[in-house]
């Protein structure tokens, strides 16, 4: 009876007030929310993801169809790491894209609930920060929004699939409005109780467009400067030569030799944001996980932001077949680029004169290049509370 009128004075509040993050999560009660998440959820005091600091050289946002705020995100975050979005209830968006590595997973394939993915789990860091607005490595989903579901419905990963014996996305609905803490979550986030794919999908893309790094060495260093062409400040020489390597275009021979200049990989991931340009194609690695198959279709790419953590590891194995697990592996497959036969979506701009590129690198390029990435990892993406599982805490 309490809570009802409790219910009943916050709707005469929202009638009054209005409906803004701010007017009406003080008086409404949700106890179920309140019973289930305990101290790692307030409503009355819900953590910031809609106006979080972001350096004033970074210019790309591709959150303006669906913006951040904290209700959304906080719906989002519960989502991502709620077990119920699986068929046997086994499995969350976060048991592939982990906190502890850089929302993405050690193992080259994830497990989900009907075997394991067919590519590596993608880094999330920073994906609001891109030009580039089509997911997954083959870019199939046209948005964010569009992606978050689609490992709900895959047979192997979370089991609503609707064929091969599974449950339909319809059934997923139905298991949530039987939750009372979703029916209390959506009336809080959109107004009403109403659970559907799409205000799922927006709650899900606003917490991962969140998930964001600018607290590295690399962010200290370039508030201090006027762009990323010159020395930074604060970094070591080995590391500005990296930088200079990584930002300054090959020059090549005839038969695709380099001649002079850097490595170039600004051209493909250009700073601050580090993202992947729209117009990228495969960069030379063809395989398919577990399979002797090529799959010429990967052409998107992570930022390269949080590769590796302050100690130096890596956040699991990189491209989306697992198979590079060290940054000088990384490096040494663009040193050295290979046209395989029947690849015909090879970027170009690995293939100077037809050739595929041979940036003969020394040791002193490749340690300085290596050193010049690790200073994009930060601290804060591992150990925020806000993107941290509120089931268990």
């Amino acid at each position: 009876m309490i809570n009802k009128i409790l219910y009943l004075f916050a709707i005469a509040c929202l009638t009054s007030c209005g409906s803004s993050d701010s007017d009406y999560q003080v008086v409404v009660s949700y106890p179920s929310i309140t019973a289930n998440f305990g101290n790692s959820i307030d409503l009355n005091n819900l953590a910031n993801y809609a106006n979080q600091d972001i350096p004033t050289y970074i210019v790309k946002d591709n959150s303006t169809g669906n913006p951040i705020t904290n209700k959304g995100a906080t719906l989002g975050r519960v989502l991502f790491y709620d077990k119920k979005l699986s068929s046997n209830n086994s499995i969350s968006c976060s048991s592939c894209h982990q906190q502890a590595n850089a929302f993405s997973d050690t193992a080259v394939s994830s497990i989900g609930i009907n075997g394991t993915t067919g590519r590596h789990a993608m880094r999330l860091i920073n994906s609001r920060f891109s030009v580039e607005s089509k997911f997954f490595w083959d870019e199939r989903a046209a948005s964010l929004e569009l992606q978050t579901t689609q490992p709900i419905r895959n047979h192997g990963e979370m089991g609503y699939s609707g064929t091969n014996g599974d449950l339909s996305f319809n059934d997923l609905i139905t298991k949530l409005n039987g939750v009372d803490y979703y029916k209390e979550f959506f009336k809080y986030v959109y107004g009403n109780e109403e659970i559907t794919e799409s205000k799922i999908q927006s709650a899900l893309a606003q917490f991962i467009r969140s998930i964001q790094s600018f607290d590295s060495k690399y962010d200290a260093g370039r508030i201090l400067a006027a762009n990323d062409g010159q020395p930074f400040s604060n970094f070591t020489a080995q590391e500005n030569n990296g930088k200079t390597l990584f930002l300054m275009p090959p020059t090549f021979d005839a038969t695709g030799n380099r001649t002079g200049g850097g490595l170039g990989c600004a051209a493909c991931h250009a700073p601050p944001e580090f993202d992947i340009d729209p117009n990228t194609k495969n960069n030379g690695i063809i395989g398919t996980i577990g399979s002797n198959v090529i799959d010429i279709t990967n052409t998107r790419a992570p930022s390269l932001r949080d590769l590796v953590k302050l100690d130096g590891t890596t956040n699991g194995p990189m491209m989306h077949t697992g198979v590079i697990t060290t940054l000088q592996t990384v490096i040494g497959h663009y040193g050295t680029i290979n046209s395989a036969p029947g690849n015909t979506n090879l970027d170009p701009r690995l293939t100077p004169n037809g050739f595929g590129q041979h940036l003969n690198l020394t040791a002193t390029e490749v340690n300085a290049v290596i050193s010049f990435l690790k200073t994009m990892s930060g601290t804060n993406v591992y150990v925020n509370s806000k993107w941290s599982n509120p089931f268990s805490n």
